[in-house]
């Protein structure tokens, strides 16, 4: 499928920019960038939005991201940020509460509240481009 139109963060004046920005600064918070990673991989996969890793970028943590509560080499901060992402992705499979307490709690017993936020920014961001991408039919990992 060829794309319906230029990423919208191209044609729209000056809308680039700041997304680019956001990634900066989420960067500069001090979470390993392996769980940035781990957020992004797993947000994109439940879109159905995958994502190509840059050479050298695949290790077998990132590969097993789908089945993170599985697989045993995710620390449990990690856990935590993919637990949170994947409900902050999916919050309409859940009417009441989207984000349960224990989810949340969890997420804030590893994190500091600068991280955390920046935890949950990177997932809202990750969300962001995978709905652009699936509007305008942008191959995966282009702009993402």
């Amino acid at each position: 499928m060829s794309p319906r139109m230029t990423n919208p963060s191209l044609v729209v004046p000056d809308a680039l920019p700041p997304l680019l920005e956001l990634t900066k600064v989420i960067g500069k918070v001090g979470l390993p960038q392996r769980t940035l990673d781990l957020i992004r991989l797993r947000v994109s996969q439940i879109n159905g939005r995958p994502i190509r890793l840059a050479e050298g970028e695949a290790d077998e943590r990132l590969l097993k991201a789908a089945e993170w509560r599985e697989a045993s080499c995710f620390g449990d901060a990690e856990r935590a940020a993919l637990a949170l992402s994947e409900v902050l992705t999916r919050i309409s499979d859940r009417a009441e509460d989207p984000v349960p307490d224990e989810v949340w709690l969890e997420a804030a017993r590893h994190y500091t509240e600068q991280e955390l936020g920046a935890v949950v920014i990177q997932i809202g961001l990750v969300n962001l481009w995978n709905r652009i991408n699936v509007a305008t039919r942008e191959v995966p990992g282009d702009l993402s």
